[in-house]
């Protein structure tokens, strides 16, 4: 029998709130977190505004020491790591823990505690402190976050870091799909966290020129498929899940949330940041995942856009749907989370992942936030503002990143999304 890997559990940190339920308040009621930056002085950037998360990590239940040392987007991980095996049910001390596995996706890294000690003067007395580790290894390392998260739930398996950009999450969600069904792992908690709101970080995304300029209006900053775009809105958050194999949580009676059905993933070798106007990549990558899926495009009840609010962006993405669904993609309701979040690079993917979940289970479409005057580039139903009930079975997620990165991946009721 063919091991199939479904998601039993998830938890989220994002901006507008702790949790995987003030995610989805947020997500459902078409709120927008994002806010001009109070983490630094942004004032020197283009672009200042971000969504940030308002999040004490004692008050979350992290120790002094792993406050002290631990990059924000490793605390992210492990508080919303703990939220997703609390809600997966799984008893981690009574399994095997060679069948535990751990696969996170980052796109920046450490990049905040690396600036942080950079600008402080202390390298060499952090690299001096005594202790188990030198905080400044992990730093360095983004692999340690996966190491982290590890040693927290007791995994003895396979356990890795993705770093594909603005992919990074659902590459990394994938990757532990597969270790499920190749037999490699029985459970492995996965997903994305990124916290890249740092001076660093915003100047380089001022020489790429993509954040958005509308500093006056940051809660309307980010607007994909909006006539007047301008740029995507910086974000740090962190999603995790826990994919298991299918059999294994009937045997626990685990509650299934869906099945990752299919995936597909293409790189773009254009431009490192520009898109070409066929969007064929994109469009093969969500066409191996309805294949992998045995899905038609009529069947795909809802598509979670990247909708990352740039110009090339919306436009190639809005041309990739077509080529891939044909005529069904003007029937197929689309909306992009990031209007309401930001853009949360590595754990973007995630994030999406864990608000599609919340939809399927609740039968409601989340909207695009700030879609006022569509541009007539990007002509299909975006769900503007409003959020829309829906029997949603099957579910794509897309993502994509500067570099390339094209990556679709599908979403299914474990009955195989009939109706």
């Amino acid at each position: 029998m063919a091991r199939r890997a479904v998601i039993t559990g998830f938890g989220v940190l994002a901006p507008g709130g702790i949790g995987a339920k003030a995610y989805w308040s947020l997500l459902a009621e078409g709120r927008t977190a994002t806010r001009t930056i109070t983490r630094f002085d942004a004032s020197p950037y283009r672009s200042r505004m971000a969504g940030e998360i308002d999040f004490d990590a004692l008050a979350c239940g992290l120790a002094p020491g792993q406050v002290r040392d631990l990059d924000r987007a490793a605390q992210f991980a492990l508080v919303a790591g703990r939220e997703a095996v609390t809600a997966s049910g799984l008893d981690f001390d009574s399994g095997d823990p060679a069948r535990v596995g751990v696969a996170l996706g980052c796109a920046v890294g450490c990049t905040t505690s690396i600036e942080r000690e950079y600008v402080a003067g202390s390298l060499w007395e952090l690299g001096r402190r005594e202790g188990p580790a030198a905080p400044l290894y992990d730093y360095v390392n983004p692999s340690s976050m996966a190491a982290e998260l590890a040693r927290k739930v007791g995994a003895e398996g396979p356990v890795t870091l993705i770093s594909t950009g603005c992919t990074s999450g659902i590459d990394a969600v994938a990757y532990a799909a597969r270790l499920i069904e190749e037999g490699s792992a029985d459970v492995v908690v996965s997903g994305g966290t990124e916290a890249p709101l740092s001076p660093i970080t915003a100047v380089c995304f001022d020489v790429l020129q993509a954040t958005s300029m509308r500093n006056d209006d940051p809660a309307g900053a980010c607007r994909p498929f909006d006539r007047s775009r301008d740029g995507l809105v910086l974000a740090e958050g962190s999603a995790i899940l826990i994919v298991e194999e299918y059999e294994h949580a009937k045997a626990r009676g685990a509650n299934v949330h869906a099945e990752i059905a299919g995936y597909g993933s293409r790189c773009s070798t254009h431009h490192l940041t520009g898109l070409e106007t066929e969007e064929r990549e994109m469009a093969a990558a969500i066409g191996i995942a309805l294949e992998r899926a045995r899905l038609r495009p009529a069947q795909i009840d809802y598509v979670n856009a990247h909708g990352s609010g740039t110009v090339q962006n919306d436009i190639q993405e809005t041309g990739a749907l077509k080529r891939a669904f044909g005529r069904a993609a003007g029937r197929i309701p689309v909306s992009g989370f990031k209007s309401m979040t930001g853009h949360a690079l590595g754990a973007a993917g995630a994030l999406e992942i864990a608000g599609c979940l919340a939809a399927m289970r609740e039968g409601l479409i989340p909207p695009t936030a700030n879609l006022h005057e569509p541009d007539p580039e990007c002509d299909l139903d975006y769900t503007a503002n409003v959020a829309r009930e829906a029997d949603l079975r099957s579910v794509l997620t897309i993502g994509a990143g500067f570099g390339g990165f094209q990556s679709a991946m599908i979403l299914r009721h474990v009955d195989g999304g009939e109706r």
